[in-house]
């Protein structure tokens, strides 16, 4: 005989509720990028469009500043801690291959026993956890949960690289999602191209270091392809982007705001165009004064927006993050 299963008793839809993000104190302008490499602060700025990113110190640790980052999230929400049912943390930079930070970082929130795991998905991992988040909601298995980006990419930046020493920055964003009447985050466009894994990617695996023998070993570090990384993420995640905008119905005209991943400067401006973005959208261009920051990028430059007054509640913003895998990951939401 077949037992018959309950159907889960999830929300109708869901939403983001509140945002929350953490940036070290430390401040670093290209001028100390400088010390270390061959080049000149105009040839940051035109590359890049950086001119300073933060650097965590000793006592900011990813564990902290998700902390900080989270409960912030959890009270721009209006919710109690021990109403989170789960934990999702994105990150690159958690050395610990076990346990997950997400454990740690539950209990420190005060979200009592939730569900509590890590994802590696590079600078999409934040479009990944909040797809993961979406369905527990909508299933039912957790009402409230708590999606962190987090890095200390400082840790894992080679300094006298001249391609990738001034990209890098340190942060953590954190957002709430919980149950909508509405639909409020659309239908999520990713994928992987696993041929292109090398384009971007960590210069020695950690177990280099069994080797005893081995004479002074270089920290490991990231690296990657600049040219074809820009390539490929101007012509192909515009492209994803347009389909993330097709299967929530939303035409680029209906569009409020643009938080694409904030990785480069010329990338953003390539994909404004691509896309046909209005002028009135609003583009979010937080790479200038944070650097890239990976899975922390998209939700920090989204709370960047909402606490200055460029962008507000309810408005329509499509959000998409790209990098090393090389993963993607893009949806259209609504503001908290």
């Amino acid at each position: 005989m077949t037992a018959k299963i309950k159907p889960s008793k999830g929300a109708p839809y869901a939403r983001i509720l509140g945002v929350g993000g953490y940036r070290p104190t430390r401040v670093v302008p290209n001028e100390e990028i400088l010390k270390h490499i061959d080049s000149s602060d105009e040839w940051i700025r035109t590359r890049s469009g950086i001119a300073t990113r933060h650097w965590a110190g000793p006592d900011e640790t990813v564990a902290s500043m998700s902390v900080e980052a989270g409960g912030k999230a959890i009270a721009d929400a209006g919710i109690a801690p021990d109403q989170i049912g789960a934990v999702i943390v994105s990150t690159v930079s958690h050395f610990k291959q076990t346990p997950a930070i997400a454990t740690r970082i539950a209990h420190e929130v005060g979200a009592g026993k939730p569900a509590a795991f890590d994802i590696s998905a590079g600078c999409a991992g934040f479009g990944y956890g909040l797809t993961l988040a979406k369905g527990m909601v909508v299933e039912g298995s957790a009402e409230y949960v708590l999606v962190i980006g987090v890095e200390r990419l400082s840790d894992l930046t080679d300094r006298e690289d001249r391609a990738t020493a001034f990209l890098f920055g340190d942060g953590a964003g954190a957002v709430v999602v919980g149950p909508s009447k509405v639909p409020a985050i659309g239908p999520t466009v990713w994928g992987s191209e696993g041929d292109k894994s090398e384009t971007i990617t960590q210069t020695l695996p950690w177990d280099v270091y069994r080797d005893q023998t081995a004479a002074e070993v270089r920290y490991p570090a990231i690296t990657q392809e600049g040219q074809a990384v820009f390539r490929w993420a101007v012509y192909e995640m515009a492209k994803v982007a347009q389909q993330a905008l097709d299967e929530a119905g939303v035409n680029p005209e209906d569009l409020d705001v643009f938080i694409p991943h904030q990785a480069n400067m010329r990338i953003i401006d390539s994909m404004i165009k691509t896309l046909k973005l209005p002028e009135h959208v609003t583009v979010a261009r937080d790479v200038e004064t944070t650097g890239n920051t990976s899975a922390a990028s998209i939700p920090l430059a989204m709370e960047r927006l909402l606490a200055t007054g460029q962008a507000k509640s309810g408005d329509t913003a499509l959000v998409i993050g790209f990098g090393a895998g090389l993963v993607y990951a893009a949806t259209v939401v609504t503001l908290p």
